[in-house]
């Protein structure tokens, strides 16, 4: 019985041997492909995922990008529009999939910051992203019609003052730099405007140039593309805007803030190094290319090259001070 009972147990030993053994010899399979899909990324087509409608800032400078990171990159570039929620939709769509880095997305400051902290379901957190790349800012500025008896800031937050809600201003997205920056100026100002939010800075700009908006909170290509349409009445740099020499900064008419869109593109928290490290070398190459610069300049971008470490130095920066500012404001 003894001898039996040994026996037996010799057999569960070397079951439960065998099964450990198997399940390692699986873990090392699954570790080496993973280590070998990053070596050898990418093996097909990437997607370029776009938080906001065809036309606005973040596509057309995606649409400029897409052939040189084809070149460097050696695959094809696949952009797709994903609009909704200032950004969240397609942030938190990234943030559940996979951490491959076959999508990417593009990376809005102060949108992919706000939009979790001031909705209860945004979907995502801005940490559940990882930064690879900042290529750009477009500074955001204030304008009303070429037609409209307001000739400067003052006239019209004089305006506003008197008649509290009827200026209607547009913009790109709710809790966005768009909206951030009318909250700013009606605190700083003691005012109250309507802001009217489009799904992006395109069908923004149409709502305005329909005569639909008194005012707009326009980004800086799109000041530069339609000026002689309009009056620029402040722009949110701390110094005068290269594109716009002649516009004043809110700061110098005495209203003490900034606002701007920083862009570039961000992967799933949990993307492999090397593989995070191959798209910043890409989007580097493709952001030093001194014909695409000067012609995203012309356009009234302004370009950077700023890699993955840097930018997620900068985006928890920023992440501060805008917690602050909303707070300041009664936002959160």
């Amino acid at each position: 019985m003894d001898r039996q009972n040994r026996r037996g147990r010799s057999v569960v030993l070397l079951t439960v041997a065998l099964a450990v053994l198997f399940a390692l010899i699986g873990a090392m399979s699954v570790a080496a492909a993973g280590a070998g899909e990053a070596q050898s990324y990418p093996s097909r087509a990437v997607n370029y995922v776009i938080p906001f409608d065809a036309g606005g800032q973040s596509d057309i400078t995606a649409q400029y990008q897409r052939e040189a990171l084809e070149r460097v990159l050696g695959v094809d570039v696949v952009i797709r529009h994903q609009p909704g929620a200032g950004g969240a939709l397609a942030w938190a769509a990234l943030a559940r999939g996979r951490a491959d880095g076959y999508t990417f997305a593009g990376n809005n400051i102060p949108h992919i910051i706000i939009q979790p902290l001031v909705r209860e379901n945004a979907g995502y957190q801005t940490e559940d992203l990882r930064p690879v790349y900042m290529f750009q800012t477009t500074p955001i500025g204030l304008a009303v019609a070429a037609n409209s008896p307001f000739d400067t800031l003052e006239e019209l937050i004089e305006h506003a003052r008197a008649n509290p809600g009827r200026v209607t201003v547009s913009g790109s997205g709710t809790h966005s730099g768009h909206h951030l920056a009318i909250l700013q100026l009606q605190y700083l100002s003691d005012t109250e405007f309507t802001y009217i939010p489009a799904t992006g800075a395109a069908p923004s700009v149409t709502n305005f140039l329909g005569g639909h908006t008194q005012a707009i909170l326009a980004n800086s290509d799109d000041l530069v593309q339609h000026q002689d349409a309009m009056k620029i009445l402040a722009i949110g740099t701390a110094e005068r805007f290269h594109a716009l020499p002649e516009v004043p900064t809110f700061i110098e008419q005495g209203y003490d803030f900034t606002a701007g869109i920083d862009r570039g593109v961000t992967v799933a928290k949990d993307t492999p190094e090397e593989i995070v490290r191959a798209l910043e070398a890409a989007f580097d190459a493709v952001s030093r290319d001194r014909a695409l610069v000067a012609e995203m300049e012309a356009l009234g971008f302004e370009m950077h090259q700023t890699g993955a470490d840097e930018f997620a130095a900068y985006i928890e920066r920023k992440q501060r001070e805008i917690t602050t500012v909303l707070a300041e404001l009664g936002e959160l």
